[in-house]
Formats: structure tokens, C-alpha cells, sequence
């Protein structure tokens, strides 16, 4: 059985953002858990998730939060499993609290982030992870950069073809 990908948000108002990483996962074909924790109002919680996480199937946490955004931070001072943010544009400063929350991490605990509301990219990342000991999301993966490479090619292409801005 492949390891799962847990999906934490911080909230149930960031599910809107964490829809692109279920879907990438879910188009990878890997097993994905999602909750809502808080690092600030259910700490115990989160903490204790993120403490059974590999024990449990999980591979790789991914942690979606706005504000203050301590989530990923958090659970990764609770597991060894990698930890990907996600900074969620939530606030009056349009996601960069939550962006600077989530990279400015302490050495030793380490939490991989993406661009804020970058969901599908910590699907993707998460997906990587999982790929270096499973051949077939490999292959996905592989497959999936040849179609971006060839759908790049076919605009290219169509542009030229209408190159109108050279007459």
C-alpha cells in the first residue's frame, strides 16, 4: 500500500484553496486524509496527529493556513515526515503574514512552502516525494511535465501561425 498524504487546513474556509491539491493527488491515484486543526485553537490536536502521522500511513503533510499561519510549522516540530505549506491569502495583507509565518522557519524544523493559495504545486511536490519510492507515481509525474512540455510546444505553434503582430 502506498503512503497516504494527510491535507491539513487551518481552517474549513481555507478548503477552497486545498481543492487543487486534492485534486492533483487524487489524479496521481494517492490515498489523502483531509482535516481541519488549528495550531492555535486545537493544538493538542494537531500535535497529536502530527506525532502518530507516520505511524498511521502517512508520507507527507500538507498544511494550509492564513493569518499568523503556524500550522505547518507546528505539526513539522511534531513529525519527521516532510511538511509542505500552504500560505492562504486570508488576511488585509493578502497572504504575505501567512507567506512570511510559514517559510521563516527555526533551524531544525524545516516546512517546504509554495506560493500562497499554491495548492496544486503541493500536491504536485507532495507527489514527488512519494515518487522517489514508488515507480508508478514516477511515471505520473514523468508523464505529466512531457504533456506540460507538449501543450507549451502546441501554443507556441498556434502563435506562430497567427502571427498578425508581424504584418
Amino acid at each position: 500500500m502506498s503512503k497516504k498524504v494527510a491535507i491539513i487546513m487551518g481552517s474549513d474556509s481555507d478548503l477552497p484553496i486545498v481543492k487543487g491539491a486534492i485534486t492533483v493527488l487524487k489524479g496521481f491515484g494517492i490515498p489523502i486524509e483531509v482535516h481541519v486543526m488549528s495550531a492555535h485553537r486545537t493544538p493538542a490536536i494537531a500535535c497529536e496527529f502530527a506525532t502518530k502521522a507516520k505511524e498511521n500511513g502517512f508520507g507527507v503533510i500538507i498544511a494550509a493556513a492564513g493569518k499568523a499561519a503556524h500550522l505547518a510549522g507546528v505539526l513539522a516540530a511534531h513529525t519527521t515526515l516532510p511538511v509542505i505549506g500552504i500560505p492562504c491569502k486570508s488576511s488585509n495583507l493578502d497572504g504575505l503574514d501567512a507567506l512570511l509565518s510559514t517559510v521563516q522557519m527555526p533551524k531544525g524544523i524545516p516546512v517546504a512552502t509554495v506560493a500562497i493559495d499554491g495548492a496544486d504545486n503541493a500536491g504536485i511536490l507532495a507527489a514527488q516525494i512519494l515518487g522517489v519510492f514508488n515507480e508508478e507515481t514516477s511515471e505520473k509525474l514523468s508523464k505529466m511535465k512531457t504533456d506540460m512540455v507538449n501543450e507549451v510546444v502546441k501554443k507556441d505553434e498556434k502563435l506562430q501561425t497567427e502571427m498578425w503582430w508581424k504584418i
